[in-house]
């Protein structure tokens, strides 16, 4: 009786010191979305010093010796805890091992040169400048070099940095998977671009008053279950999720006067992050065990609501009328039938954020390969421009006019988020075997999304993906919803089947 009093006493001031690391880690997330969406430009120095110092504190109580003493203890003790439990003590024991392997210098190096990096990144983009920006990717590279050398010295040093947000994950097994998409994506885009139908986009050009933007999306969001007493939209350079806590989530999308397409589109994305966030654990969201998985798995819930749901006809069902209402004059030629083309048009652009679901994933796949040639020192930063054009031109036919169009446009590169981008499609793949095991549950689901009754969709994925933490690794969680692994067999079939019949191709 006393060694287990002693267990739950130790195991009890573990989770004291991870609510409290998850607590700075929260206030992190909220000084990087104000440095992205209110902060002066002019403080642009003094956030990099503030986030390089809060770094600093965090990687301190990450690696505090008592920390570990109560980890060694509870790690003897596994038979006397709940899975729950367990849970928070093997993600402890991991991020612990992974923090103290690396020196507190670097962790601040990387923290200050993010901060400094995105203003850098902002000027540039604007300016159309990548020799202002490339410095910053050189710096970047030699520092996560150094961390997968002391993180994962038996790691490749990209495999190191896409463990960060791919766990298990290798850039090899990766690469069969598109190399798979690449072979299937690009003979067929390019059939479709020959079509003698093409769907009419003209109907999406138009003036859309910000405003009125802002007030359909945020009508949208919250229909799907966005939760605004527990966040917030903003705007921002690029749209992302952020915040500090699930009662705490802030998304944030880009507004173009002659587009709304596209901002609409970022706030379901974002939103679907945002579900994510505050569909965790309620009883533990300062714990490990409540945190999500990968960030695959994170861009199957925006991509599941972005892509499988809001770009269907059944959503464009329900909400082609209330768009026609938003903007009156804009759509007086205008059908459900072609809108729903329209949005889904394969038009390959220059813009990943922007791009249809059939060109999507070779943006990814050109990111990734040119990422794994920075790494392994195939392909010098100053030659990335030319590289990234020449692989634009290959896939999509097309070559980027400007760097702000091409090489500058994301913001990944300026946060030393390396290894990220592949997530994205692996993302889109789990998205569609996930809607495909919530349809056989939900065999109403469609005609739910046509009538705008969301809740059963929101629920089942709070049930089956939000709430269940990092309770399973992400290859059970797929395997508990879908009954297989990771397909992307399915991404295949369900966009050839959709963009047939959008193309009207036959045979």
């Amino acid at each position: 009786m006393l060694l287990y009093m002693q267990t739950k006493k130790n195991y009890q001031n573990l989770i004291s010191k991870l609510e409290e690391i998850s607590r700075l880690k929260g206030i992190m997330g909220i000084i990087q979305w104000d440095q992205e969406v209110t902060m002066p430009s002019g403080a642009s120095e003094a956030r990099a010093d503030q986030i390089g110092a809060l770094a600093g504190v965090i990687h301190e109580r990450m690696t505090d010796n008592v920390l570990g003493e109560c980890l060694n203890e509870l790690n003897e003790q596994h038979n006397d805890f709940s899975v729950f439990e367990r849970c928070n003590i093997v993600e402890a024991r991991r991020e612990y091992d992974l923090m103290t392997k690396v020196p507190k210098e670097l962790v601040q190096s990387l923290a200050a040169l993010g901060s400094r990096g995105h203003a850098v990144w902002v000027r540039a983009r604007k300016e159309n400048r990548f020799s202002d920006f490339a410095p910053v990717i050189k710096e970047f590279l030699a520092l996560k070099k150094e961390w997968a050398a002391c993180a994962y010295p038996d790691k490749s040093a990209y495999d190191a940095n896409i463990d960060l947000f791919e766990r298990g994950a290798t850039s090899v097994e990766i690469a069969v998977i598109f190399d798979q998409l690449k072979a299937t994506l690009i003979p067929f885009i390019q059939e479709i671009k020959q079509q003698a139908y093409q769907p009419d986009t003209s109907i999406l050009s138009g003036h859309f008053p910000v405003e009125k933007q802002e007030a359909l999306a945020r009508k949208i969001s919250e229909d799907i279950g966005f939760q605004f007493d527990k966040g917030r939209m903003d705007v921002s350079v690029h749209p992302f999720c952020g915040g500090s806590h699930p009662t705490d989530i802030r998304i944030t999308t880009r507004y173009n006067e002659n587009d709304f397409v596209e901002s609409l589109y970022a706030v379901i994305h974002e939103t679907g992050h945002a579900l994510y966030e505050q569909g965790r654990m309620t009883d533990a969201g300062d714990l490990p065990v409540s945190e999500s998985l990968t960030m695959g798995i994170h861009e199957s819930q925006s991509l599941f609501w972005e892509r499988m749901i809001a770009r269907s006809r059944e959503f464009c069902t329900h909400y082609f009328d209330m768009i026609c209402q938003t903007f009156p004059g804009n759509f007086q030629r205008a059908t459900i039938d072609t809108f729903y083309q329209a949005i889904n048009a394969c038009e390959p652009g220059f813009i990943r954020v922007e791009a249809d679901e059939l060109t999507y994933p070779l943006h990814v796949i050109l990111r990734f390969e040119i990422e794994k040639a920075l790494f392994e020192g195939d392909l010098s930063v100053d030659d990335l421009p030319g590289v990234w054009n020449e692989k634009m031109k290959q896939y999509l036919g097309i070559v980027p006019p400007t760097d702000t169009l091409g090489v500058l446009q994301d913001s990944h590169w300026s946060s030393g988020a390396f290894g990220y981008f592949p997530s994205y499609t692996l993302g889109a793949i789990y998205a569609c075997q996930f809607f495909q095991a919530m349809q056989g549950a939900l065999p109403d689901a469609k005609s739910n999304i046509a009538t705008g009754n969301f809740a059963p969709i929101k629920k089942w994925l709070n049930e089956n993906i939000h709430s269940q933490g990092r309770l399973y690794t992400p290859q059970e969680l797929v395997m508990r919803i879908t009954g297989e692994q990771l397909n992307p067999q399915h991404l295949i079939d369900y966009l050839k089947v959709k963009y047939s019949e959008i193309y009207r191709l036959h045979g």
